[in-house]
């Protein structure tokens, strides 16, 4: 892989984890001069500064935040992303590079093309499969994308230029990259991110729920943390998420109800070898899995 030449301007809108995070690994291998910070909290801005994850700070899209940008990265909520594109059309230059990190691609890819159309070769529609459940300026890390997975959902009319120059930048802060359709993109992720956090949320809201509930939890250890770390995480973001991709979640929701009613069965029938075969069988599937990682 040959090292990308470096970027005079990142503007990043919206300044957590995922971009924050980045933008930090390309400071430490002097891939970006500038990285101006655009967020609507002026404490999460003052971190940042802090931390040294951006260079200027401001709390509105204007002339000055983004007009000398030669990269625009957009890391706020899938839900904002049509309005994000609105606001920051007028201050584009005509060879900026608009990319984004969100967990939903149709969404994303249709706010480049209904609402940045005559930028629509420059915008590149980007998924870095990393995370936790830390948020804010705060939260933003060295390395952590290096080994993970970078998705590129292209919509077929970018510069081949500035899709390879985006490529580049994901690789050299250690991501592998692979392109896919955006609608690809959204049923693999559904399943294999989404579907568990609504799962995570569902079983502590049965906690919530329950009458005993409480009782249950003074005593719930490792294996009630482990299933359910994922349900910290925002529940503004995953709000937007799950809503950009209902589609592909209530196509999952039906199957997953049928592989409980399947454990139903089983139990009121003290079907003791279908339960091991079942539990055997998963088993190996996650033990597969986890040979692959």
């Amino acid at each position: 892989m040959t090292d990308p030449a470096p970027v005079k301007q990142i503007t990043l809108i919206g300044v957590g984890l995922i971009g924050g995070s980045f933008v930090l690994d390309l400071k430490r291998l002097g891939l970006v001069e500038k990285v101006v910070g655009i967020d609507l909290s002026r404490e999460n801005l003052d971190r940042a500064l802090e931390r040294n994850v951006i260079d200027a700070a401001y709390t509105d899209i204007n002339a000055e935040s983004v007009g000398g940008a030669d990269i625009v990265i957009i890391a706020t909520p899938v839900s904002t992303m049509s309005a994000i594109c609105e606001a920051v059309k007028p201050f584009l230059g005509a060879d900026t590079l608009i990319t984004d990190v969100g967990s939903t691609k149709q969404s994303a890819v249709a706010a480049f093309q209904n609402h940045l159309t005559e930028f629509l070769p420059n915008c590149i529609a980007a998924h870095p499969i990393a995370g936790s459940d830390r948020h804010g300026a705060l939260a933003a890390q060295f390395g952590l994308y290096q080994d993970k997975k970078l998705i590129i959902t292209p919509h077929g009319r970018e510069r081949s230029d500035g899709l390879e120059r985006i490529e580049a930048l994901w690789q050299a802060v250690g991501a592998r990259t692979y392109r896919m359709s955006a609608a690809e993109h959204d049923a693999i992720f559904a399943a294999v991110s989404h579907m568990p956090h609504l799962l995570a949320f569902a079983f502590v809201h049965e906690m919530f729920d329950h009458p005993d509930g409480q009782t249950y939890l003074q005593f719930a250890a490792s294996g009630f943390r482990d299933f359910t770390r994922i349900a910290s995480s925002h529940p503004a973001i995953w709000t937007d998420i799950c809503l950009a991709n209902k589609n592909s979640l209530l196509a999952l929701l039906g199957g997953l109800q049928t592989q409980l009613n399947t454990l139903r069965g089983m139990l009121e029938t003290d079907n003791k070898d279908g339960l091991y075969q079942y539990f055997d069988e998963a088993r190996q599937t996650r033990d597969d899995w986890q040979k692959g990682q």
